[in-house]
């Protein structure tokens, strides 16, 4: 079984069938965090993204994930391509935009991605693909839903972590 080193985050494909909700109830906690940070684009470390950074690459993790498994359904063992994280930040100017909207895109995006989980079968689970990251290995759908909860758990740790330090 596979575990976060960082946040103890325990990889359980047989959980996939319920990643939507997870998802949902993660975001929803992230969201409510931008909302209510009262300096959301404040780096508190240099090296570290801000809440309002990390933000933006969940949401944009769920919209590429979402896009993923689709592509997962209607071509067997797609090779992903990488969503380039570093450079989308720079290239979407993660840091410009606005909390508020980040928070709603976020709810929008969770939404949309439980949306396409939650229609999976049986055998949707067992599809496919070839994911890049950490290393290029041949992956389940479960476990592209369960790396996302993983990433929206491990991402709202960051920002909290953050915040905890500015009191």
């Amino acid at each position: 079984m596979d575990r976060c080193a960082e946040c103890g985050y325990e990889y359980r494909p047989e959980e996939a069938p319920r990643a939507a909700t997870a998802i949902l109830a993660g975001v929803t906690e992230l969201a409510a965090t931008l909302n209510d940070c009262a300096d959301a684009r404040r780096r508190r470390l240099p090296e570290l993204w801000s809440p309002l950074e990390y933000g933006c690459h969940v949401r944009d993790v769920l919209l590429v994930q979402r896009e993923r498994v689709l592509l997962a359904r209607r071509t067997d063992r797609p090779a992903l391509v990488t969503m380039g994280r570093d450079e989308r930040a720079d290239h979407d100017g993660y840091a410009e935009q606005d909390p508020a909207d980040v928070a709603q895109e976020l709810l929008v995006s969770a939404r949309l991605l439980a949306n396409v989980l939650d229609r999976l079968d049986a055998d949707d689970w067992n599809r496919r693909v070839l994911y890049n990251y950490p290393d290029r290995v041949e992956r389940e759908l479960r476990w592209v839903a369960v790396h996302t909860v993983h990433e929206v758990r491990h991402h709202l740790l960051d920002v909290r972590r953050q915040l905890v330090d500015e009191d």
